[in-house]
């Protein structure tokens, strides 16, 4: 039974590395810049059939790092819902996350801001029509009925606020702007919400 476990668990860090490793490569090369080869040897495997025993190719790690990041993305802003009542708190909050994130999981935002999902991910979800966006758009509009927001369309207002923010963490990423997100978050967040506020 034990070693049962032990192969268990072996099988999913070598899959978990895999990710990581993959993750790393798309983030900095592009997907279709990346082989499955430069994924094995970056995940310190010995050969690409080793990795044909976690996944059937390439599409299906790009597959399985998109459900993981929003899954991951979801539980995190239903956490933020939670801590706070207030639309323009929970806006904040999930500002503050993707500058952490940002700071802290470059290769994570990469995936999200930087590729384009659609050209090799075709079969899933545009990013605004995962859960986690959904649920922002719910902030927005909550926002919009208590007066905190502009009564505009909330597509409308989430493109002016996410718009102002994703362009500032692009900048970072790409290394336009030289300093960690966080030297950026209180005047970008200042910047987005007056974009939005209702006056």
């Amino acid at each position: 039974m034990d070693q049962e476990k032990e192969i268990i668990q072996s099988k999913a860090e070598t899959q978990d590395e895999i990710l990581l490793a993959a993750l790393k490569l798309f983030a900095e090369k592009g997907y279709f810049n990346t082989s499955l080869t430069d994924i094995a040897e970056a995940a310190g495997i010995k050969n690409t059939s080793a990795v044909y025993q976690h996944f059937k190719n390439k599409q299906m790690i790009a597959s399985q790092l998109y459900t993981n990041i929003f899954d991951s993305l979801n539980i995190s802003i239903d956490d933020i819902r939670r801590r706070s009542q207030k639309s323009s708190e929970q806006l904040r909050g999930i500002v503050d996350l993707f500058f952490k994130l940002t700071d802290d999981a470059p290769d994570v935002m990469q995936f999200l801001l930087i590729l384009k999902l659609n050209e090799f991910l075709p079969e899933e979800k545009p990013v605004l029509e995962t859960d986690p966006f959904m649920k922002i758009i719910k902030i927005i509009q909550s926002g919009i009925n208590a007066g905190e927001i502009r009564n505009i369309n909330p597509f409308l207002v989430n493109a002016y606020f996410f718009g102002i923010i994703n362009h500032a963490l692009e900048l970072v990423l790409t290394g336009a702007l030289d300093k960690k997100a966080d030297a950026y978050l209180a005047q970008t967040w200042l910047t987005a919400w007056n974009a939005i506020a209702r006056k």
